[in-house]
């Protein structure tokens, strides 16, 4: 058993100066202890609190209307002989869409302005009559009844000419409708009829629908109690003049191009207890078509102080809303807040925080326990990410 002893004192010996160099390079690490043995506080990302003017937009579903809307319709009776137009194309106004068979018209015309001429005859005959009897009269060489008849004859023609320039404007007019017409600049869409087709003006067919829509007005309806409490809000001033309007598609898109409020109507809808507004937005590329189905962010107010917080400082529970507030000691804690309206990815804090109180906003899992300090630095917003560039192609080899 002797020779076995010497072995056993230094794998002893080796085992305690392991603990003993273990112990020294804990107590060396300045990463994995603090002063007096403790990890340093974990830092967060905090914002300072401040009173800033803020706009209080309000998002509201709408839909889309053409600025000017027009039927083109027949207004002679006919046979369509051509269409003229290409359809969904951009037309101008007075531009000729259809034709209708103008022969009974032409005829018309020819004939109206053969009257013309006999009653402009008759009118000159009559006249020079007149003319004639004039000085018998004076005379006493014809009777004043005989005087008379001639006179009266001589205006009856007058107005025989009149009746009949009125007839040519009219065939004129008939003539010209035979050539339909854009009534307006705009888009036009699909054709509602076909070469050979007989069109009515008794019925007013409809031939094709013109829609003005470079510049399109948006209608949306409002809660007439939400305008109420913005009204009775104390700070809050109602947005004077043509209020900014931002259009939001299906997909979230948000348009470029910024509308302006026009108006809001006067009368609440009963039914409903809506009001009715209307936005005017540019829609030079078409982006918008009449009937779509929009949202609409309408900046109606502003809060003269009013604090922007990120959503994501905020929690937001049955019991309320909540954000982590680091006080001077560097220990955060709940606070509970009141939250108005969103504005982009902020909400309105409208209580519960003071100017330069620091909200915590990121790093809310480094916190350990309730209580324990943390290290507010400033929160910067992260950037979406860019996508690389694609890689130069090689140069093919010759």
């Amino acid at each position: 058993m002797h020779p076995s002893r010497p072995l056993a004192l230094p794998l002893a010996a080796i085992s305690l100066a392991t603990l003993f160099l273990l112990s020294a390079c804990d107590k060396k690490d300045p990463a994995a202890a603090g002063a007096g043995g403790q990890r340093p506080p974990p830092e967060v990302g905090v914002i300072s609190a401040k009173f800033q003017p803020v706009a209080l937009q309000t998002e509201l579903p709408g839909r889309v209307e053409p600025v000017r809307v027009a039927q083109v319709r027949a207004r002679v009776n006919g046979v369509v002989l051509k269409r003229l137009f290409t359809e969904g194309s951009e037309v101008k106004a007075g531009q000729v869409l259809y034709q209708i068979d103008p022969a009974p018209y032409q005829a018309a015309l020819n004939s109206a302005r053969a009257a013309l001429g006999k009653s402009e005859a008759n009118q000159t005959q009559a006249a020079a009559q007149a003319e004639r009897y004039k000085p018998l009269v004076e005379a006493n060489a014809v009777s004043k009844q005989e005087y008379l008849n001639v006179v009266a004859a001589a205006k009856q023609a007058e107005a025989d000419v009149a009746a009949s320039k009125a007839a040519l404007q009219i065939a004129q007019i008939n003539s010209g409708y035979a050539n339909v017409t854009a009534p307006i600049a705009g888009r036009i869409g699909r054709a509602l009829v076909t070469e050979g087709a007989l069109v009515s003006a008794t019925e007013a067919t409809q031939l094709a629908l013109i829609q003005q829509t470079n510049t399109v007005y948006v209608n949306f309806t409002q809660s007439a109690t939400e305008l109420q409490t913005l009204r009775r809000n104390a700070g809050v001033k109602l947005a004077n003049g043509s209020a900014p309007v931002t259009i939001v598609l299906d997909d979230g898109t948000e348009l470029t191009q910024k509308g302006k409020l026009l108006f809001s109507d006067v009368t609440v809808d009963p039914t409903s207890g809506q009001v009715t507004l209307r936005a005017e937005v540019p829609n030079a590329d078409n982006a918008l078509l009449p009937g779509q189905y929009v949202r609409v962010r309408v900046s109606q107010a502003e809060l003269p102080a009013g604090m922007l917080i990120p959503q994501q400082a905020v929690t937001r529970s049955n019991q309320g809303d909540t954000v982590i507030v680091v006080g001077a000691d560097g220990k955060p804690g709940p606070r509970p807040v009141k939250i108005g309206s969103q504005v982009g990815g902020n909400w309105v804090v409208l209580e519960g925080l003071k100017e330069g109180e620091q909200v915590v906003v990121d790093g809310f899992q480094k916190m350990q326990a309730p209580g324990a300090p943390v290290k507010p630095v400033p929160w910067t917003p992260k950037q979406p990410a860019v996508a690389p560039a694609a890689p130069a192609k090689a140069a093919a080899a010759k």
